[in-house]
């Protein structure tokens, strides 16, 4: 099976080989929130081998404060991002939630930089909820159970 999605525009789509996608959190930091012009990002962790696109699909890449390196890639018409890979986390992609064609049906797991979300956002009890970046095992943890 596969679950699909696309830029805003239509020019770039994707593909991801697999039957569901659990592991959705949201992260409330201000990065993400200039990313996204909005109060935070909805994000799916997936594997970079599952993921495939068609279309103008541009690559560009930034070191983050702790050195490592974060390959976003857009749609090479209207630039809305797609997904991202980080060197720190090898195999692993990082897809916009808000891209799935499907997203309505995401269910977050996690939030994270929760000291940063917007005022007026009232996150679930029943969430766990980290300040900033969960501790990685207890995060992993948190998005396979």
């Amino acid at each position: 099976m596969t679950i699909e999605g696309g830029c805003r525009c239509g020019a770039t789509r994707y593909a991801i080989a697999a039957d569901h996608i659990d592991a959705i959190y949201c992260c409330h930091c201000t990065d993400c929130q200039r990313w996204s012009g909005s109060a935070f990002s909805e994000q799916a962790v997936v594997r970079e081998n599952a993921i495939s696109a068609t279309g103008p699909v541009i690559e560009f890449t930034l070191t983050t404060p702790s050195g490592a390196q974060s390959h976003q890639r857009a749609c090479g018409v209207c630039h809305n991002r797609l997904w991202n890979s980080n060197s720190s986390r090898p195999g692993i992609v990082t897809v916009r939630a808000g891209t799935l064609d499907h997203n309505r049906t995401l269910t977050p797991r996690a939030h994270i930089w929760t000291k940063s979300k917007q005022p007026w956002v009232v996150l679930p009890n029943d969430v766990p909820a980290f300040e900033e970046n969960a501790p990685i095992a207890e995060f992993t943890a948190i998005l396979t159970r």
